[in-house]
């Protein structure tokens, strides 16, 4: 069953809930390159200054897929929770980047029923 996404967080805790588990370190990985048509693109857009959206674009479907493939990972260790969850970027190649997510996959209970 996937973690919902309201189920990640940045905390150590979750406001709430007990973590009755902990299912160890997981991650997501993808490694994505630039092409041609956008560095000549995002090369233009440089000229003009501000936001070069063909980079904004690029890095953020490379922060969802590592986002997405974390999600994946803690599921199939049997989390419903991802704590402490951080992202990390590295050059492996001129041109080319690691994007990790990573996050501490847990069990949560569920809260008590209100009074």
């Amino acid at each position: 069953m996937p973690i919902a996404r309201r189920f990640v967080t940045t905390a150590f805790t979750f406001d709430g809930y007990r973590i009755a588990a902990y299912h160890g370190v997981v991650r997501g990985i993808t490694v994505r390159s630039r092409n041609i048509v956008a560095n000549i693109g995002a090369g233009i857009q440089t000229l003009f200054g501000g936001n070069i959206t063909l980079y904004s674009e690029l890095c953020e479907r490379a922060r969802e897929e590592a986002f997405e493939l974390m999600l994946e990972h803690a599921a199939a260790t049997g989390a419903n929770a991802v704590i402490g969850m951080r992202y990390d970027a590295n050059d492996v190649a001129a041109g080319v980047t690691e994007v990790l997510a990573y996050g501490t996959a847990v069990v949560l209970d569920p809260p008590p029923p209100p009074r």
